[in-house]
């Protein structure tokens, strides 16, 4: 399982080396800890998390683990997954997006770039058209799901045409929960050897794709507005809907979720 070959752009990799999995085992022990102590909403985490259990006995996958999780520490509340890639996802977890009703409809995309010819050159193993059809499939089955997606401005050869690429597929899948990074050189890495985008041309891309988030949160939100949310109370003010927005009351929450109650719902 060699991850220094997937990305060209990150240092990190070359510091932390190939991808280790937790055993199914430790991970069950861990959450069962957690819910144990009251958290009622647990996140699975990982550099390259789809490519959980490649090199674990049997090679479980990472959609196996969590279907594991769920029958042995029934009482998890809410799941949700860090970072994904669309062109390795497994059968099970993809059962589990679209019916396990303890999975949020909140997806976190490995996206990095919307136009094929920079993905290849990123080294990235899924394209474009990849992403339009494993959303449309989701939605098919949850259209509540919402989109997260990592996206760099300005990765070394982008032209004007790759980046338009990138920002009308931000919006044709209306991501809200985007995260923008401007390229910059990592030294020893492939990608700072490439012919490099002008760095006031990466700011300018950064700024319009951090508009463009902007723009599809007010339009996404305002369709919310007099609706009731299922929220996670994290302060005596505050907490978090099901698709991951950060939801404030005028009043204080007197009720928290409890092992006997999977939530409260505030307008």
């Amino acid at each position: 399982m060699d991850v220094i070959i997937d990305v060209l752009f990150c240092i990190i990799p070359y510091g932390r080396g190939n991808s280790r999995s937790v055993p199914v085992g430790e991970i069950i022990k861990y959450a069962q800890n957690l819910v144990d102590k009251g958290y009622k909403e647990l996140v699975l985490t990982g550099v390259d998390i789809t490519d959980y259990g490649l090199d674990l006995p049997g090679k479980p996958s990472l959609g196996n683990m969590i279907n594991r999780l769920f029958k042995m520490v029934p009482d998890i509340k809410r799941l949700r997954l860090s970072s994904i890639d669309v062109a390795e996802i497994d059968d099970e977890l993809f059962d589990i997006i679209i019916h396990e009703p303890k999975f949020m409809p909140h997806l976190h995309l490995s996206l990095q770039a919307g136009d094929d010819m920079i993905l290849k050159r990123m080294k990235r193993r899924h394209r474009r058209q990849q992403v339009i059809d494993f959303c449309n499939e989701i939605w098919k089955y949850r259209p509540q799901i919402v989109l997260g997606a990592d996206v760099i401005a300005g990765f070394p050869t982008e032209t004007d045409e790759m980046f338009n690429n990138t920002y009308d597929l931000i919006e044709q899948l209306k991501i809200v929960h985007l995260h923008v990074f401007p390229y910059s050189p990592r030294d020893n890495t492939p990608a700072a050897r490439m012919p490099q985008v002008k760095s006031e041309v990466i700011k300018d891309r950064a700024k319009k794709l951090r508009d463009l988030k902007q723009k599809l949160i007010y339009q996404y939100l305002e369709d919310k507005i007099g609706k009731e949310e299922v929220i996670l109370a994290e302060s005596n003010n505050y907490g978090y809907t099901e698709d991951y927005f950060k939801v404030y009351s005028t009043k204080t929450l007197q009720k928290v979720i409890t092992s006997h109650q999977s939530g409260m719902v505030i307008q």
